[in-house]
C-alpha cells in the first residue's frame, strides 16, 4: 500500500478498500498506485503552475518556429540520448542554433520505439523510478513505452484544464471517485486506486466485458454506486456503455485514443445529458489537445492543452508544410525522462493555425475505430487481435475484412508460424475464410501502415460486442502450452 500510494491517508484507505471489496465490483485483474511522495506531489502541483500561466501554449510561435526552449531540448538529446545521438551522426546534424536548424534534425517514429526503445533511454538516468507500460495496440502493434510516475499524473492537471475549457470541474476531494475510465474488450488489466493530486479521490479502470463480472448487471450497478464525476474512454467503450441502464449522469465524458465523430459526439451528449469532450492524446506524451466544440462541424479545431509540447506539421519527406497546409502532425516534448520525443512523427494529420487561445490543430485525421465482425455478425475490437498476435515474432502486419466478411492478413516476421497464426485468428473470427501472405511496402514506412481496415463502414455501431472468455494466458500466449 504505502510503495503504491505514499501518501495516502484514512479516508483514502477506506475509499480504496470499499472499491476493492464492493459488492457489486468486477474480478479486478491488477494493483496500480500514483506512486506519488511528497516531493513528487510538489512537482505536480509546480507543473500545474507552470499550465496555468500558459494555457494552451499561446506563446508558441507556428510551425517553422521552433522556441528556445526546445533548441536547448534538442541539443540535450543529441548529446544524452543514443537513439537521437546515432541518428544525428549518421546525418552529420550538429545541435541546432535556430529553427531552420532545428527544421533540419531527423525525425523518429512508432517503428523507431518498436525496435528500440530502451536507446531512448538518457545517458545516466536514474532508472529508480522507472515504469515499464505496454500499450493495448488499439490501432496496430503494441509498443513498450518506458514511464515515469510524474509522466502518468501530469494528465490529471492537464485533463482538468481541458475540462475548465468547456466549464467543467474536476474537484475530487476525499470519499469520492474522480474518474472512471471504462474499456470495452476482451482482456485489459482493471484496478482501482486513489489519486493525492485529486485529495484522495478515487480512480476505477473498468472493462465492461460481461466476462469480467460476476453478473453481468453488476457492471451499471457498480457505476451508479461510484458516481464518477467524469467518464472517460474511447467511441468503441461508450457505445458499449450507453447499452447499459445507467442511471448516473456525469459532469461529462472524455473520449480518447480514436477518432471521434461530431454526430456521435451529439449522440453520446444526449444519451448522458453531459457534455462530451474529444482529446487528441497519444501513449508516447498523453494529452495533446482538446476539441474546441466536440459534436461541432467536422472542421472544428483541437487546441494544443499543454505548455511544454512544441507541435510542426511536416510533409512525406520531413520538411515543414507552408503555413496552414496539410501534413503529419509532429512533437516535441522533453517531459517523460525516459522518453524524450523530439520530432517525434504521429501518423496524425491535421493542419497547424494560430488562434487567439493558442496554438490548434485543424481537421485533425486521427486514428478512427477499427472494429470487425466475426462469424456470427459480432464486433471484433481490434485491440483484441493486436493483443492474439502479440506473441508471434511479427515486424508489421495489415488485417484487411471485406464486404462478405473473409479476411485478408499480410505480415512480416522472422520465422512466423502461420498455421499458429491462423488457428489463433480462427478462433476469435469464428472460421471465417482467412487468406495469408506476405506484406511488401517500402523499408521505414511503418508509421504509415494502417494495420487494420475494413469495407465493412461504421458496422460496429449495430453489431453486439463479441466478446471472448480468454484468459490472460491464452491472450499473452495463445500458441503455447
Amino acid at each position: 500500500m504505502g510503495e503504491r500510494h505514499p501518501l495516502i491517508t484514512r479516508e483514502g484507505s477506506l475509499l480504496l478498500h470499499r472499491l476493492l471489496e464492493h459488492p457489486r465490483a468486477p474480478r479486478w485483474n491488477h494493483a496500480c498506485g500514483d506512486r506519488l511522495d511528497a516531493a513528487g506531489l510538489e512537482r505536480l502541483l509546480a507543473f500545474e503552475e507552470r499550465l496555468r500561466r500558459a494555457p494552451g501554449a499561446a506563446g508558441q510561435p507556428g510551425g517553422d518556429q521552433a522556441p528556445p526552449w526546445a533548441l536547448a531540448f534538442a541539443g540535450e538529446c543529441l548529446r544524452r540520448v543514443p537513439f537521437h545521438r546515432a541518428r544525428a551522426e549518421t546525418a552529420a546534424v550538429p545541435p541546432p542554433r535556430d529553427a531552420a536548424a532545428f527544421a533540419s534534425l531527423p525525425t523518429c517514429d512508432r517503428g523507431d520505439l518498436n525496435r528500440a526503445f530502451a536507446a531512448f533511454v538518457p545517458d545516466g538516468e536514474p532508472l529508480d523510478e522507472l515504469i515499464v507500460y505496454e500499450t493495448s495496440g488499439t490501432t496496430g502493434h503494441p509498443v513498450t513505452i518506458l514511464s515515469h510516475p510524474f509522466v502518468s499524473n501530469c494528465y490529471l492537471p492537464l485533463l482538468r484544464a481541458a475540462l475548465a475549457v468547456r466549464g467543467v470541474p474536476l474537484e475530487g476531494g476525499p470519499g469520492r471517485v474522480a474518474i472512471a475510465l471504462v474499456c470495452a474488450q476482451s482482456f485489459t488489466y482493471t484496478y482501482a486506486s486513489v489519486s493525492a493530486y485529486l485529495g484522495g479521490a478515487g480512480f476505477v479502470k473498468l472493462n465492461l466485458n460481461p466476462l469480467d463480472w460476476r453478473d453481468p448487471a453488476d457492471r451499471a450497478a457498480f457505476l451508479d454506486d461510484c458516481a464518477p464525476e467524469v467518464l472517460s474512454g474511447d467511441p468503441l467503450s461508450f457505445l458499449a456503455l450507453a447499452r447499459l441502464p445507467l442511471r448516473h449522469r456525469p459532469r461529462a465524458l472524455v473520449s480518447t485514443s480514436l477518432a471521434l465523430a461530431p454526430g456521435f459526439a451529439r449522440e453520446l451528449e444526449s444519451r448522458f445529458g453531459c457534455p462530451v469532450l474529444d482529446l487528441y492524446s497519444l501513449n508516447e506524451c498523453r494529452l495533446v489537445a482538446a476539441a474546441a466544440a466536440p459534436g461541432a462541424p467536422a472542421g472544428r479545431e483541437h487546441r494544443l492543452v499543454p505548455h511544454d509540447v512544441h507541435l510542426e506539421v511536416l510533409d512525406a519527406a520531413g520538411r515543414p508544410v507552408a503555413a496552414g497546409e496539410r501534413g503529419e502532425i509532429t512533437l516535441t516534448c522533453g517531459r517523460n525522462p525516459f522518453l524524450p520525443l523530439l520530432r517525434y512523427r504521429t501518423g496524425d494529420y491535421a493542419r497547424l493555425v494560430p488562434t487567439a487561445a493558442g496554438t490548434a490543430l485543424a481537421e485533425l485525421e486521427g486514428r478512427a475505430p477499427v472494429v470487425f465482425l466475426d462469424a456470427q455478425g459480432r464486433a471484433v475490437n481490434s485491440v483484441d487481435v493486436s493483443y492474439l498476435l502479440k506473441p508471434f515474432p511479427l515486424a508489421r502486419y495489415a488485417l484487411h475484412q471485406a464486404r462478405d466478411r473473409s479476411l485478408r492478413l499480410r505480415l512480416q516476421g522472422f520465422a512466423v508460424d502461420r498455421g499458429l497464426v491462423r488457428a489463433v485468428l480462427t478462433k476469435c473470427f469464428g472460421g471465417l475464410p482467412l487468406e495469408i501472405g506476405d506484406l511488401e511496402s517500402p523499408p521505414g514506412a511503418s508509421a504509415k501502415l494502417a494495420p487494420y481496415t475494413t469495407e465493412i463502414p461504421d458496422g460496429w455501431r449495430d453489431a453486439e460486442p463479441g466478446f471472448r472468455a480468454f484468459t490472460f494466458r491464452e491472450l499473452m500466449h495463445p500458441a503455447g502450452p
